[in-house]
């Protein structure tokens, strides 16, 4: 598959218009492949079976049902048999290629995205953790249709208790929250902790939130963290600024 240039993209979209279908590109510029995982919201159809491979400067054309929602990711140092079996270094749904609905193993970039009649409301979060850069790009709408993601590494400024290292330790492959690597209830805003009054930004989501201002730091982030657009379709980059 043919990498899609934007201005081929934007053609794509005038001419599927008047099925009014929304579309992610999903483009990879990463120097390594990326296995994106989809994981529909309850209720919503699994799409292209929840995952599969994609070479660096390759993209995928996804096209969303109507009213859909859910959450994407991409996935790194996976190895799969001729079966689909196998592992990914991070963001591993259950040893499949295929996630067949399931979600991503923290730490992973998530972007989430919920498609309505009126608006589109989409986001990058890093509240299960960082893994790689993402992008969320809308093109074609209206409304405020803003720019969302997490483009700097923070694999590189990770505190030393979130680090998630590869197998010979020698590098940083991902950036655990601070609520899966300690799991207490004023990291996860659970219990006492469990509202926007009395979970605030702590000294781990604020190196988050100063690295990826785009993007959701913890639970309880500034509400601006979430984007709306109407009638759009958007591009998903992974490794935004290879």
């Amino acid at each position: 598959m043919k990498p899609i240039t934007i201005f081929f993209f934007l053609i794509l979209i005038h001419h599927h218009h008047h099925i009014s279908a929304t579309t992610i590109l999903m483009v990879n510029k990463c120097t390594h492949p990326v296995w994106p995982g989809i994981q529909p919201s309850a209720g919503h159809p699994i799409l292209a079976r929840g995952g599969f491979k994609l070479p660096p400067k390759k993209s995928y054309t996804l096209f969303l049902p109507p009213a859909w929602s859910g959450r994407l990711w991409g996935r790194e140092g996976c190895a799969f048999d001729s079966t689909g079996r196998g592992k990914c270094a991070t963001g591993d749904c259950g040893g499949s290629l295929f996630c067949n609905g399931a979600g991503g193993a923290p730490p992973a970039t998530l972007a989430e995205i919920t498609l309505t009649a009126e608006q589109d409301f989409y986001d990058v979060s890093l509240v299960d953790g960082y893994n790689l850069p993402i992008a969320v790009t809308p093109f074609k709408g209206t409304g405020k249709c803003s720019y969302a993601g997490c483009v700097s590494d923070l694999n590189v400024m990770c505190p030393v208790g979130l680090q998630v290292r590869s197998h010979d330790k020698r590098r940083v492959v991902a950036c655990k929250s601070a609520c899966s690597a300690f799991n207490s209830p004023r990291f996860c805003c659970t219990g006492s902790y469990g509202n926007p009054q009395t979970c605030k930004p702590t000294a781990y989501s604020r190196i988050f939130k100063v690295a990826c201002p785009k993007a959701y730091s913890y639970a309880y982030d500034d509400p601006t963290s979430i984007a709306t657009c109407t009638g759009a379709s958007y591009m998903l980059t992974f490794c935004p600024h290879h």
